[in-house]
């Protein structure tokens, strides 16, 4: 890839969030790291080895005056975005049933976050995404958003928001493909986050090895022609999920 590609990746604090900041960098993007955390260590060691090639911007993607923040930032000191992976996401309650007192409170944090929170980044950046060689935007979606495969009878908040991002992504791509624009829509894996507000580590993938699936996987499709159809892995491939 060529160097002096802009990206912004969401969620970069930790867990596949920091592994894509870090894939990103060291195939010569300058990268804005979209840190909710006060304070990351793993940023910060990040920024000492790269200097001003990473760039962490303060970022609460489910909250309209942070999000408004952060794009002033970038808008000001960038004429172009080649590369926005929305990557953010919380998982909410995954026991609770019908059955059960669903907590709305939940699911509507949830939806903030997943769903609404990759819309306010795209719409807020479009215009610089489209004014780039690239015009890609990635949106880290999962299997779980799956209508035509969900067995689930729980995990309300997650599994609808990750539909309703795919949804999302097919209404961005009918817009913006005329134009050039890309979207991608990844399943990254079963991979060792913190999305239960603690590491998972029954999950199969390291952050790392699911990074480097999604960006081989990037890498490919820039250099080739892309299809006029949305890119969606969230569907099946084979009768298995990618990986």
């Amino acid at each position: 890839m060529k160097n002096n590609r802009w990206a912004l990746v969401t969620g970069a604090d930790r867990g596949l969030g920091l592994a894509l900041a870090k894939g990103l960098l060291a195939r010569g993007y300058d990268v804005w790291a979209g840190q909710y955390a006060e304070e990351s260590q793993a940023l910060q060691e990040l920024e000492a080895a790269y200097g001003k090639r990473l760039r962490p911007i303060r970022l609460d993607i489910s909250d309209a005056t942070s999000v408004a923040e952060a794009l002033r930032i970038v808008v000001d000191q960038t004429e172009q975005l080649d590369l926005l992976i929305n990557n953010g996401a919380i998982l909410g309650n995954t026991t609770s049933t019908i059955q059960d007192e669903l907590d709305f409170e939940d699911i509507e944090q949830v939806f903030r976050v997943n769903t609404l929170g990759a819309l306010r980044m795209t719409n807020g950046l479009i215009d610089l995404i489209l004014k780039s060689t690239d015009k890609t935007i990635m949106n880290i979606s999962s299997e779980a958003g799956s209508v035509g495969a969900c067995k689930r009878t729980a995990w309300y908040a997650y599994c609808m928001s990750k539909s309703a991002l795919n949804m999302q992504s097919q209404l961005v791509h009918n817009q913006i493909s005329p134009q050039g624009g890309k979207v991608l829509v990844v399943h990254p894996g079963h991979v060792q986050s913190y999305m239960k507000g603690e590491l998972d580590a029954t999950a199969k993938l390291s952050p790392e090895q699911s990074a480097q699936h999604i960006l081989g996987l990037l890498e490919q499709r820039l250099g080739s022609d892309w299809p006029d159809q949305l890119l969606a892995l969230t569907d099946y491939q084979g009768g298995q999920w990618p990986w």
